[in-house]
């Protein structure tokens, strides 16, 4: 059974060309893998953790290239299923600046996980259970949150990023209401400024994550691109500040950040409540790390660092 377990989204991104302008302008689009949780999924696998991915793609031509992707990256793929009459999910991206996207989503087989499809066995023997609150906002909504329950009853760490795409929400109120509900029994909680101010009212780090852990999360990551990670776990709370990179695309910053802190928190076989600040602030220097190096170059899974070179990275810096 692998360590980590991953459950959202697997899409096929169809990247703008020419980088630097709005959806609406662009020419042409270059297909790549992505959607956060199976992007997780390959960031960690390629940080060298035993990671397996739980979604759903369509029985067509997209979902079978998909799947081929996860399995050469040696994410187990047993949980991820190929689902008949219904799509795999396309987004269509536009990156108008290094640190801006514009998205269009049209989704499909990532709305029809069912809690039936789901085996319980799987996502508790794991150390750590993912998922985001992109599939929270259709028809896999139960099960996502089922999946999420009998991991926090099993005491699997349960980390939580909700990766705010408004086009796949009705309305502002809808996204809030649904990323809120997916903060239940949530262990570690992932947002940028933007997504701590829907969720809680304010893009002020303390207050902000004072929120978070008032709702019961215990560890709450706020990502600030190129000022860096704050982070609170209501003992101790600190700023690890980013590596100076050239940006190149952001694409996937977050997902690569989420595998980096999995991954480093996994090599310190402790307990998240029995951690050190100093550890804390390690474990999101390495996180800064991978996420920096996938920033300077283009693409979601493409960008995704390998463990020798983020241990490169950190030697020079």
């Amino acid at each position: 059974m692998p360590e980590v377990v991953s459950l959202g989204e697997l899409v096929v991104d169809m990247f703008g060309r020419p980088a630097g302008v709005a959806l609406k302008e662009v020419g042409t689009f270059m297909p790549a893998p992505g959607g956060a949780p199976a992007n997780v999924a390959v960031a960690l696998a390629r940080l060298g953790v035993e990671v397996g991915f739980i979604g759903g793609v369509g029985d067509d031509p997209f979902g079978e290239g998909l799947t081929e992707v996860l399995k050469s990256e040696g994410v187990d793929i047993a949980h991820l299923q190929a689902i008949k009459d219904s799509p795999t999910m396309v987004s269509f991206v536009a990156s108008a600046s290094p640190v801006e996207q514009d998205f269009t989503i049209y989704r499909g087989a990532d709305t029809k996980l069912r809690l039936e499809d789901l085996d319980r066995e799987y996502i508790t023997s794991a150390k750590v259970f993912l998922y985001g609150s992109v599939t929270l906002s259709g028809g896999s909504r139960e099960a996502v949150l089922q999946a999420a329950r009998w991991a926090k009853e099993d005491n699997v760490l349960v980390v939580y990023d909700p990766n705010w795409r408004p086009a796949v929400w009705p309305d502002l109120e809808g996204a809030r209401d649904g990323i809120l509900k997916g903060l239940e029994g949530v262990d570690v909680c992932k947002v940028n400024e933007t997504e701590l101010e829907l969720i809680t009212g304010t893009r002020e780090c303390q207050g902000g994550s004072n929120r978070l852990l008032d709702r019961g999360v215990q560890l709450c990551l706020i990502t600030l691109g190129s000022e860096g990670t704050y982070f609170n776990n209501g003992l101790v709370h600190d700023h690890v500040p980013a590596f100076p990179v050239e940006a190149v695309d952001s694409t996937g910053c977050g997902d690569a950040f989420c595998a980096g802190f999995t991954a480093a928190l996994l090599e310190t076989k402790k307990i998240l409540g029995n951690l050190r600040g100093s550890e804390l602030s390690d474990i999101v220097r390495f996180a800064n790390a991978v996420s920096a190096i996938s920033a300077t170059q283009t693409g979601a899974m493409a960008s995704l660092p390998r463990r020798n070179e983020v241990n490169v990275f950190l030697q020079r810096m």
